[in-house]
Formats: structure tokens, sequence, C-alpha cells
């Protein structure tokens, strides 16, 4: 049984990211999830200033320690104007600050999702190449597009081909577990 973290990089109330990566954390029956909800982990902007003047909070060095005891990584990014939420780039900045290779050794599910046709993307090609520097191993990706039209509450993934591309991926990812 691996011990997987769970989560959108999103902060939002409303994250369709967060509803992707709470389904995908349902089906790991067989693993120990934490599945964290990005909205309670509120953290100023970076700057160097507000580092050295506050130092990290606890919630940071806690996310940081949940990512240390996680075999695996669910991930899913929203995207924003072409590229990954600025919410999720801070989250990356401050994690770095406590250690730039925070991720090291975890493999990773990376999804993203959009109301779009092109399902975020852009947004995970990008996080895709940033996660390296972090040390970890993308080892699965998946994108859902028009969210709206191809998930609901009760089935999850609705369109046939859509959800047996998201099993792959998920099985993938826990084959290298």
């Amino acid at each position: 049984m691996a011990t997987i973290l769970a989560l959108a990089g999103s902060n939002s109330s409303t994250s369709i990211n967060y509803k992707l990566v709470k389904y995908t954390a349902a089906l790991l029956t067989s693993h120990e999830v934490q599945l964290l909800n990005m909205i309670n982990f509120p953290f100023p902007m970076y700057s160097s200033d507000y580092e050295k003047e506050n130092g990290f909070s606890n919630s940071l060095i806690e996310l940081r320690q949940d990512i240390g005891k996680a075999d695996g990584i669910v991930l899913s990014v929203n995207e924003h104007n072409g590229g990954p939420s600025a919410y999720f780039k801070n989250l990356t900045d401050w994690l770095s600050r406590l250690d730039i290779r925070f991720l090291e050794g975890k493999k990773v599910l990376l999804m993203s999702t959009s109301p779009g046709k092109r399902g975020g993307v852009t947004a995970l090609e990008l996080t895709k190449a940033r996660l390296v520097r972090f040390g970890g191993e993308v080892v699965a990706t998946f994108s859902l597009p028009s969210f709206n039209g191809n998930y609901s509450t009760e089935d999850g993934i609705v369109d046939a081909e859509l959800a047996q591309a998201h099993r792959l991926a998920l099985d993938t990812f826990l084959a290298k577990i």
C-alpha cells in the first residue's frame, strides 16, 4: 500500500481541478490517500523581504512534511491566461525556499482540466517541465477537456474514451510507485 498526497494547484472554492483530484483520489481504495483542499492553505505572495521578516508558516512546513511522507503525488493544475495559476506558482516558490528539491524521488500523476476544449493542457505542459526542477518525476499525465460536459458529480468522467484515458494514466502512475 502506497501513501499518496492528492491536491489541486488551485485555491478556489469552486475549483474543478480539485473536483478532478477528489474523484481520482476516491478511485485509490487500496492506498492511503491524503486529500488536501488548498483553499485551507492561504500563503502570502512570496518575497524575500516577507520571508526575512516572517519566516515560514507552520502550514507550509507541514505541507512540506506531507510531501516528504508521500510515495506519490496526484496533482491537477488549473490554467489562467495560458499558464499555471499565480497561486500554484506562489506555492512552489514558497516550497522551494524550504527545499529546492522538495519533490525529490516523488512520482507524480499530473492532471489538468478546464471548461475549454484544451483542458488546461498548456498549464499541464509548463508544470510538467517545472516539476523536474524540484526533483519530481511526472510518470503519467491526463487532461480533461470541457469539464462541464465531460464530468458529473454523480458519475465522474462521463465520456467513455476520456474515462479510459484517465484510468490508464492512473494505472501507469500506480505501477511506478
